[in-house]
């Protein structure tokens, strides 16, 4: 299969060329519906604005807001006028921001008014108190000395920010042919797109990405979903993650597809608009099919339309799987494995593989994708069918983090192999198990454990939702096993019970020594479960 050469915007151009009245996006809660054509037409719009703004090709625009229409926008815009859009993460706070903001270089900040019940703007103003004083597109801060224009998605007028009303009338003074010029001058191998690193360790890291990265991540995406322009596909993800950005809006353009978007993740919010737009895909971490999965409403809105689908960015419980394709109709739901390093997806499974497969494996790579498993002292590769860390290579790879040579060096190998960190497992059919992150091996007494096997086992118990399993210093053994379990509604279950669950049934030195129930998990704002937290949790907890 060969690769496209097209940007993020003549990806939408083709599109809507080809299917002008298709619907393009529907936002279920705002009753907006837009075609192809109409989509194509807005995202010129937003480009000629940010180009009035007096940003140039290779300029960083940082967005930092939920899923709103003009996320969506912007993303195509910038993929039209050269922009590279830096995505902020929803949770961050002021610390998190000032550091983005400064490390990324960004010359423009989108941002909404609040999250959740939070004043960004108020957040804004505590590191860059100088926007009360300041002209619009003129901002001089000390902390953010890259920062000249702030765009507030608001119809109220706030000192030193532009609207999103300002953005579009000032691009009415920038001509088409000015708009066409930039596009041509436009490469498909340029950086198109900044995402910060989770930063579990030390501070986030920029990741460029190419429109080459992921205008081909999301079409091979969608060739494994098999995808086409009858397809309806529910994004609840966050844009600012490859899951939303990539997975989500461009595998879905990339076939001229319909995308049902929720500016918010919310269980009920998602069966509903599942079955009133007749999707046949929904994107999803676990920890949201099972949230929809155990809504109490999920009889009445049982999906009837499903067909496909990704679950990601977590291991996927097998009892979890099973009950999206049974309970949810989704038959020929995917797993998809990654990194946002890698564009994000490296291997998947396909529509039509069996359901064995597709509860034990992440699949198998991606056309124009390799994929070796190696000893990680050595280097070298190990037989099919031991563990191993991950790596990969391909037009997926990073272009590398932005200003850190050195993490990029650490990350990418001489012979262009990034190295993912996982630890993983390949079949001769190069089918791929992940068994754990290399931090996350528990390893107890001289034996290497696995969170994942022992995490499968504890969901087969009929009262458990949710488990977690994490490794925390011991005296004895190096490192003791911990299950963080989050129980169905309703039950009570004991830590006698669990152990008797295991009794028999698993190796003793992998019965979990400490068990503790929760109702939930720290998480990113993206949905990954943060192991690290239960760790620091698990540690409080056992001082006290």
């Amino acid at each position: 299969m060969s690769l496209l050469e097209k940007t993020v915007g003549q990806l939408l151009e083709d599109r809507a060329h080809m299917h002008p009245d298709q619907e393009a996006f529907v936002y279920p809660e705002k009753g907006m519906r837009k075609t192809y054509r109409e989509f194509n037409e807005m995202t010129d719009a937003v480009a000629r604005g940010f180009m009035a703004l007096g940003a140039e090709k290779g300029d960083h625009l940082a967005i930092w807001s939920d899923n709103k229409p003009e996320w969506l926008l912007s993303q195509f815009a910038s993929g039209k006028m050269g922009g590279v859009l830096v995505t902020v993460n929803t949770n961050y706070r002021a610390q998190e921001l000032e550091y983005l903001l400064r490390q990324s270089d960004s010359s423009t900040l989108i941002l909404a008014e609040e999250f959740r019940g939070t004043s960004y703007l108020d957040i804004l103003k505590e590191i860059c108190p100088e926007l009360e004083t300041s002209e619009k597109g003129n901002l001089e801060s000390e902390r953010l000395p890259f920062l000249k224009n702030v765009v507030v998605l608001s119809d109220k007028s706030y000192p030193g920010c532009y609207s999103w009303q300002d953005l579009l009338d000032m691009g009415l003074t920038v001509d088409d042919e000015e708009l066409k010029t930039r596009k041509e001058s436009l490469s498909h191998q340029e950086v198109i797109n900044m995402q910060y690193t989770s930063g579990t360790t030390g501070f986030p890291k920029g990741v460029m990405l190419s429109h080459d990265n992921i205008v081909n991540n999301g079409n091979q995406v969608a060739d494994a979903m098999k995808l086409t322009e009858d397809d309806r596909l529910c994004i609840p993800v966050p844009f600012f993650h490859c899951f939303g950005c990539v997975l989500g809006t461009l595998a879905a353009v990339s076939k001229g597809a319909t995308m049902v978007i929720l500016e918010q993740f919310d269980p009920l919010r998602v069966l509903q608009a599942v079955k009133e737009e007749a999707c046949t895909a929904l994107h999803g971490v676990p920890t949201m099919f099972i949230a929809e999965l155990n809504h109490p409403e999920f009889e009445k809105w049982k999906p009837t339309t499903l067909r496909t689908g990704i679950m990601a960015g977590s291991t996927c419980p097998m009892e979890v799987m099973k009950s999206v394709i049974e309970d949810m109709g989704a038959e020929e739901i995917t797993i998809g494995y990654g990194q946002t390093e890698s564009s994000p997806v490296i291997t998947q499974t396909r529509a039509d593989d069996p359901i064995e497969l597709r509860v034990r494996s992440v699949g198998k790579a991606h056309p124009n994708v390799e994929v070796k498993v190696i000893e990680p002292a050595t280097g070298d590769e190990v037989e099919r069918g031991m563990p191993g860390e991950l790596c990969t290579r391909g037009y997926l790879v990073m272009e590398g983090y932005y200003k850190n040579e050195e993490a990029t060096q650490a990350a990418i190998d001489p012979d262009g192999w990034l190295h993912t960190g996982d630890i993983a497992v390949m079949d001769e059919n190069g089918y791929v198990e992940i068994t754990g992150r290399m931090k996350d091996m528990i390893i107890r007494g001289g034996e290497n454990v696995y969170p994942r096997e022992i995490e499968e086992f504890l969901y087969k118990h009929p009262d458990v939702l949710d488990v977690q399993v994490v490794g925390i210093p011991d005296e004895k053994y190096g490192e003791e096993i911990m299950a963080w379990i989050i129980p169905k509604e309703g039950t009570s279950l004991k830590e006698e019970e669990i152990r008797e669950f295991c009794e028999g049934q698993i190796s003793k030195h992998k019965i979990p020594r400490y068990i503790r129930f929760t109702e939930e998990y720290p998480m990113t704002a993206s949905g990954k479960i943060q192991k690290f937290r239960l760790r620091e949790n698990a540690l409080e907890l056992l001082r006290s």
